[in-house]
């Protein structure tokens, strides 16, 4: 019940966040999204600083589920590393298009947020050397540098407004590459969960 209830205010400080920001969010605001009084908010979050970071963790968390279920499936090792950089992508994108404040999530260099956005880039690294290593990568290509190489490409997708769409034609091309295999050609396709989920 308690997690349910910390969930409640995860989504309620989410809400706040599209609206304000980070900064001018108030405990006020997230207990008036919630429809209860700031002290009961308080009892699961110790400030809104708190709740921004719960919220960053289980947004990443779930980024990082999605990534692992892709790199476990019973699949070749080309869409499994596609599946594992589609999964940064879509929690890139789903912050970056409902409010121009939810981005603030993402921030690496954020006090609040950098630790947790490196650890969520160094863990999808370790995903993507393993399959590299598995894989087998082109002569000359190390699994760590193959691996920084992707993640620079998606990197790169995040900052622009089609990188969703040049997402597949790039990952062909750049793993065509860095693979001793040809890259499959049926691929997930990037914003398949958002999709799922009923997002744009």
């Amino acid at each position: 019940m308690a997690a349910d209830r910390l969930d409640e205010v995860l989504d309620a400080a989410y809400d706040c966040l599209t609206r304000y920001g980070v900064r001018r969010t108030t405990m006020d605001d997230i207990a008036t999204a919630m429809g209860v009084s700031r002290s009961a908010v308080y009892q699961y979050v110790r400030n809104k600083d708190d709740a921004f970071r719960r919220l960053a963790v289980r947004l990443h968390t779930e980024a990082l589920e999605r990534a692992r279920t892709a790199a476990d499936q019973d699949a070749p090792c080309p869409s499994r590393i596609r599946g594992v950089l589609a999964a940064k992508l879509d929690l890139v994108l789903s912050l970056t298009g409902p409010s121009p404040h939810t981005a603030e999530l993402l921030d690496h260099r954020a006090r609040l947020f950098g630790g947790i956005c490196s650890t969520f880039t160094a863990d999808l690294r370790s995903l993507l050397i393993d399959l590299f290593t598995e894989a087998g990568t082109a002569d000359g290509i190390e699994p760590g540098e193959a691996a920084d190489i992707t993640i620079a490409l998606v990197t790169g997708l995040e900052s622009m407004a089609d990188g969703g769409r040049l997402f597949r034609p790039a990952a062909d091309a750049l793993l065509s590459g860095l693979l001793a295999l040809p890259a499959a050609s049926h691929w997930p396709t990037a914003g398949a969960h958002a999709r799922r989920k009923g997002e744009p």
